[in-house]
């Protein structure tokens, strides 16, 4: 449910949260008698769309009609269904359905879904009286999904060296998101051109491919109309760049409200239940705060006396996290009794926009957005101690830990820097190192790398610029610790040496050949125990495994280092020196990971 906290209420047309079974909803109210539910996609793909996805329904209920979204049970926030993922999508549909017209009072119902959402859409509407379905570039059949996130598996989940990541048996990891052996064999039995009933009277059929559909709704009495979805790409295809297909929602918007009833007399809304999630373990809450920022305390189900883990995007992830790591690490580590806090940023997730519509990543002013969520946390009573965030989440984690001394800790996953200078293009920084494990030198070794140059497919201008940042990076880190550096009060090595005064600790983890290790290296030296002994902690480094920590194993590893550190640096404990020499005994080394920086 809202938490108080000292937050002002949501205004009337922000979306409220609402449990739907296992499933997290977010709804819109509106005047109008006809509801609009939107059911979006699965795992990768939904993770891209998810902030056009809350564009959409806003737009919907712009127009007035009450509007309803929500994460599948298994995905995002959402409980873990008791059953399989396939009949619990289902049934969050048809829950959903239910929920308009019983709670929105609406005559009318609108089902709108995204590729296999779409697909789910149409079995689950059939036999609930839907009025409207729009279906976008829906999965005729379950194998043909299957099919192609194999496909999307093998270019995105790869290892540091480009080899194709290990997937566990009878499973399909597409984008650090699991499809497990149960999901893919009740995806094995979809089949829509087998349904007998049409699933609604009018259809809205958009993408490639799709008249084989629209002629049997047709011959199941359906008026269907049909049209292109040229931006489905930009939509599914790419987390950190995802656009808004403006053009395409404006259709879907158009004919989801078309010849809506009128608002009848205003009549009292129905007040709805609290939304509490929760298991024998743990309990969750959303809250507003800030600047209408959207967050999820997770609590223990008994008392906890002890600190909140602050936890902050990666990236334009969503607080639930890459593959769903945030949500899975929230309620594991309430079952360890630790409290956490997730929240989205502004400009990702369910937060509002950045004034200048840019992206958060890097941003240097979103660092105030942690600050409120500090702020917001001590208000309820649960201080925030540790900090965690991975790659760009990482920055502001330190950024918070510099300038905040109610932290007293920060878990840093893949730091790639520890500062970014003033007008630093970052959408081309991040395309070009980010998306890259291996540079250009490295690559030229390789045949096909001298293929697609040849056949133009890389610009030689593009490989030229891309040298250019490398090797002013190099220079940069050459030159940190020069004296006209270092002496410097703002310099990294600088502030780090005065949070460490006040007590504070960093605990830094990097995955195996990470691009940021050489920035370690470059302030810090080279040496384990002296680097050691300025942050608090030694540097970790996970071997095998990829940059987003993909694996169920890697999260196990990244598990154990917080909670170890939530442990140790907790109210009761004795803050270190600066001065302490840093141990490497094994109690401190969980999982058996190497501490060794050097050959990074």
């Amino acid at each position: 449910m809202l938490t108080d906290g000292a937050s002002p209420p949501p205004a009337a047309t922000e979306p409220v949260p609402v449990a739907l079974g296992d499933a997290l909803g977010w709804y819109s109210p509106g005047p109008r008698r006809r509801g609009v539910l939107l059911c979006g996609t699965y795992g990768f793909e939904q993770w891209c769309a998810y902030r056009s996805w809350r564009e959409l329904a806003a737009m919907t209920a712009a127009a007035g009609c009450p509007t309803l979204r929500f994460d599948y049970p298994g995905q995002g926030d959402s409980r873990d269904p008791a059953d399989g993922e396939i009949p619990a999508s289902l049934e969050a549909i048809r829950a959903g359905i239910a929920f308009l017209r019983e709670r929105a009072g609406a005559q009318e119902v609108v089902v709108v879904g995204l590729r296999l959402g779409g697909t789910l859409a149409a079995l689950a509407a059939a036999g609930e009286g839907v009025d409207r379905l729009v279906l976008l570039s829906p999965f005729t059949t379950g194998k043909a999904y299957r099919r192609e996130m194999a496909m999307q598996s093998r270019l995105i989940d790869v290892m540091p060296d480009r080899t194709p990541m290990p997937q566990e048996p009878d499973s399909l990891m597409v984008g650090s998101f699991l499809l497990g052996p149960r999901t893919l064999a009740d995806l094995g039995r979809i089949d829509l051109m087998a349904e007998a009933r049409a699933p609604a009277p009018r259809i809205l059929l958009l993408g490639p491919k799709v008249e084989a559909l629209a002629e049997r709704y047709r011959a199941l009495g359906s008026a269907v109309e049909t049209g292109p979805f040229p931006d489905l790409t930009q939509l599914v295809s790419d987390p950190l760049f995802s656009r808004t297909p403006d053009q395409t929602f404006a259709v879907v918007r158009d004919f989801a409200v078309a010849e809506a009833p009128p608002a009848a007399d205003p009549a009292p809304a129905a007040a709805l239940p609290p939304c509490r999630l929760e298991d024998e373990a743990w309990s969750e809450e959303v809250s507003r705060f800030g600047a209408g920022l959207v967050g999820i305390l997770c609590r223990p189900k008994g008392e906890w006396g002890g600190d909140t883990v602050l936890v902050v995007n990666s990236g334009r992830n969503p607080r639930a996290g890459h593959g769903r790591q945030t949500a899975r690490l929230a309620r594991r580590l309430a079952a360890a009794g630790i409290a956490s806090f997730r929240f989205d940023l502004r400009g990702i997730g369910d937060s509002p926009g950045r004034p200048d519509g840019s992206l958060p990543l890097y941003a240097a002013d979103s660092v105030g957005d942690v600050t409120a969520a500090i702020d917001h946390l001590e208000a309820l009573r649960h201080p925030p101690g540790v900090v965690l965030g991975n790659c760009s989440g990482a920055y502001q984690a330190f950024q918070a830990l510099s300038l905040d001394p109610r932290l007293r800790a920060a878990v840093l996953i893949n730091l790639y820097c520890f500062d970014l200078k003033p007008g630093t293009d970052v959408e081309t920084m991040v395309r070009d190192t980010f998306r890259h494990s291996q540079g250009y030198m490295a690559r030229a070794r390789e045949g096909r790398f001298w293929r697609r140059i040849l056949t133009g497919e890389i610009g030689l201008a593009k490989i030229a610029r891309a040298l250019l940042r490398d090797g002013a990076a190099r220079l940069d880190r050459w030159t940190t610790r020069m004296p006209w550096r270092t002496l410097r009060g703002g310099s990294v090595v600088g502030r780090v040496a005065s949070l460490r005064r006040r007590g504070a600790r960093i605990c830094m983890v990097y995955s195996a050949d990470d691009l940021g290790i050489p920035t370690v290296r470059a302030h810090f030296g080279a040496s384990d125990a002296r680097i050691a002994r300025r942050l608090g902690y030694p540097v970790t480094i996970l071997d095998g495994t990829d940059h987003n920590l993909s694996r169920p194993a890697d999260q196990d590893r990244v598990f154990a280092i917080l909670e170890r550190v939530v442990r140790e640096t907790g109210p009761g404990s004795r803050p270190k020196a600066a001065t302490e020499p840093a141990a490497q005994r094994p109690a401190r080394n969980p999982g058996g990971l190497s501490l060794r920086l050097s050959r990074g």
